[in-house]
C-alpha cells in the first residue's frame, strides 16, 4: 500500500497509486501500518517530518472498503452482477458465478443454501446489507449478490482481498472471506 505526504507534511494513503510525489510502501495490513507509525518509518523514508493523523488506520480501512464497494457498483452497471437469492442460486447452478457475496448480517439459512451451491465461486461476507444496497444503488435490501466471471469479478476480488488482508493483518490467500473471520481478527 502506497502512502504520500502532502505539502503540509500530512501523511495520506494513495489508494490509486497515482498521486504525485515520492511514495512510501507498507505491507497492506493494519499491524504493518501500526508498526511503521510507531517506529516513525515514514519520516525516515521521506527524509522529512511527517504528521500522521491519529485515525490513519481507520481511514485506510474505510478507503479500502469504498474501493471494493465501488468495484461492486461498477460490476452492476456493467451487467455483471446477479441480485437476489433466487437469481443468484440459478446462476450458481449454471456455474455462471465467480464470486458469491453475502451480506454479513444476512440470514444464516440463505448463506448456507447458497454456500452449498457455490462450488468453486469465492464467497465474500465483508459488508452489511446497507453497504451492499448503497453500492448497488438499490432501495431494496441487497443480501445476496453474484458476480459473473470476468474483469468485474477480478477487480472486486482484488479490492476485497486488500480489505480483508488489512483487517486480518495481511492474510489474503483465503478462499472464503467471512464475517466471522473479520470480526475475530
Amino acid at each position: 500500500m502506497r502512502f504520500v505526504i502532502g505539502p503540509d507534511g500530512a501523511l495520506a494513503p494513495d489508494f490509486s497509486g497515482k498521486l504525485p510525489g515520492r511514495g512510501a510502501w507498507v505491507s497492506p495490513s493494519r499491524s504493518a501500518l501500526d508498526a511503521a507509525l510507531k517506529k516513525n518509518a515514514f519520516a525516515r523514508s521521506f527524509k522529512a517530518p511527517v504528521k500522521a493523523p491519529e485515525d490513519l488506520p481507520a481511514r485506510v480501512e474505510v478507503g479500502l472498503a469504498k474501493l471494493a464497494l465501488s468495484a461492486l457498483g461498477l460490476a452492476r452497471r456493467a451487467g455483471d452482477a446477479v441480485l437476489g437469492f433466487e437469481k443468484v442460486r440459478a446462476a450458481l447452478v449454471k456455474n455462471d458465478v465467480a464470486v458469491l457475496i453475502n451480506a454479513r448480517d444476512g440470514g444464516a439459512d440463505g448463506k448456507r443454501k447458497l454456500g452449498k451451491a457455490a462450488g468453486a465461486a469465492e464467497t465474500v461476507e465483508l459488508f452489511t446489507v446497507d453497504e451492499l444496497s448503497a453500492a448497488l444503488g438499490r432501495d431494496e435490501p441487497a443480501v445476496h449478490v453474484g458476480l459473473r466471471p470476468g474483469v468485474s469479478a477480478t477487480r472486486f476480488l482484488r479490492e476485497a482481498h486488500r480489505l480483508f488482508g488489512f483487517r486480518e493483518n495481511g492474510e489474503t490467500g483465503v478462499r472464503n472471506m467471512t464475517a466471522e473471520a473479520v470480526e475475530t481478527g
